[in-house]
């Protein structure tokens, strides 16, 4: 299981999510940085800070 939480990269923001694969967190991060904090156009280097933040969780003891 991946996990992101916004507030790794948007300090004060608690909105989180997780998926079964990167990819599908990294769609979610965006749509939210679209819907929630108004961006408007995503840089790859955003995606990158995304996808820099993704822990795997299923790893876990």
């Amino acid at each position: 299981m991946k996990t992101f939480e916004c507030g790794s990269l948007v300090p004060g923001c608690d909105w989180h999510t997780r998926a079964d694969d990167s990819a599908e967190v990294v769609r979610r991060a965006v749509e939210h940085l679209r819907h929630t904090h108004g961006e408007t156009y995503i840089r790859e280097n955003m995606v990158e800070e995304i996808k820099a933040r993704i822990r795997d969780t299923s790893k876990a003891a």
